[in-house]
């Protein structure tokens, strides 16, 4: 079972430092220590794209003016609860996926997004649905709870039993069941209606968007039933 209580982020961080792996005993996955990236690669590659991002003052970001790379968990996911942190520039737009495969050109194409922009500048702002924290023209957050330009904000997707929850600041915005009746009507309606691997997947890879401009992540922690069973 996901756990619900999670403890502070710091504290987690400490103790995947301390233990120097990538895996803890309580099921809590490190991706990115802040030194080094563990469990990640390019989408559709073997290794970890560093000519698209670049380890910065303890956050992985993208490379202003590269080629720009999405990358992904290096395992799938079925049941689990990510943790992290994000900010982007002025403008700035990235996404959080999960449920990725590869069978698609793109990334966008078979897995759910969670939107990271900026609020204030890029036309996505405009509409709801494409907002910061939404799930990605598909469901629009049940409030606006974005942190100011430059600053970081905190995430939290919960994926239980085919049951999803995102979480900014803090705040749960949005809630959904996945591979419901009500998430297929709404996909019939949108952008993602024509791309068969769209949201079919049930188990899947974790993904962070590279080729939309300059972001920062940092502080990536996995947590899955599957790695506590180990």
């Amino acid at each position: 079972m996901i756990r619900k209580n999670m403890k502070h982020t710091f504290f987690i961080s400490l103790i995947f430092f301390v233990a120097g792996c990538g895996k803890a005993t309580n099921g809590w996955i490190q991706l990115f220590d802040g030194k080094k990236v563990i469990g990640m690669r390019g989408y559709k590659m073997e290794s970890f794209p560093w000519e698209a991002w670049v380890i910065e003052d303890g956050s992985l970001k993208t490379i202003p003016g590269g080629k720009g790379v999405d990358i992904i968990s290096t395992e799938t996911y079925k049941d689990f609860e990510l943790e992290l942190e994000w900010k982007v520039q002025s403008g700035g737009n990235s996404g959080i996926f999960y449920f990725a495969t590869e069978e698609s050109h793109s990334i966008w194409q078979s897995a759910p997004e969670m939107q990271v922009l900026d609020n204030t500048a890029h036309p996505d702002r405009l509409r709801k649905v494409t907002s910061a924290g939404s799930l990605y023209d598909l469901i629009a957050p049940s409030e606006d709870v974005v942190k100011p330009l430059g600053e970081y904000n905190q995430v939290k997707i919960i994926s239980q039993n085919n049951h999803i929850e995102h979480w900014l600041n803090g705040v749960k915005i949005l809630e959904y069941e996945y591979g419901s009746d009500a998430l297929k009507n709404l996909i019939s309606k949108s952008k993602f209606k024509d791309m068969p691997h769209f949201a079919k997947a049930f188990s899947g890879r974790i993904g962070l968007q590279g080729d939309h401009g300059e972001v920062w992540y940092r502080n990536c922690l996995l947590y899955t039933s599957d790695a506590a069973d180990e």
